[in-house]
Order: C-alpha cells, then sequence, then structure tokens
C-alpha cells in the first residue's frame, strides 16, 4: 500500500503540479479506493473492483509510465 499512501501525498509533494497533467485520471477516486483497500476491505465490493480494474486501470498505468 505504500504506492497508494504515495498518490495521497503527491500533490502536496509536486506543490499541486503533477496530478493536473493525467486529467484522464481520477485522482480523488484512487486515493478513495486505496483507503477502503487499506482500512475498510470487510466492505470491499468485489464487482466494483472489477469494474474500475477493468476501465480505469489503463489511464493511471499510462500516467505512471
Amino acid at each position: 500500500m505504500a504506492i497508494g499512501e504515495g498518490f495521497k501525498h503527491i500533490d502536496k509533494l509536486t506543490d499541486k503540479k503533477l496530478l493536473p497533467n493525467y486529467p484522464n485520471v481520477n485522482w480523488k477516486g484512487v486515493k478513495g479506493v486505496r483507503d477502503v483497500l487499506s482500512h475498510h476491505y470487510f466492505d470491499i465490493d468485489a464487482e466494483t473492483i472489477f469494474v474500475i480494474c477493468n476501465n480505469y486501470l489503463d489511464d493511471l498505468l499510462t500516467a505512471t509510465n
């Protein structure tokens, strides 16, 4: 979960200049999913995670490469 924690702080570390370069990524959603996976794992909805992985992971991978 270290990567997820990094996403939570990246805006502050980059003076809010990095994330706006990747408008296709729902950064608020990335941070929220990280919180659910880390702290609310009993509330995880497998179908929602499946939809996120199928529909949104490519944008996140493009932004991090």
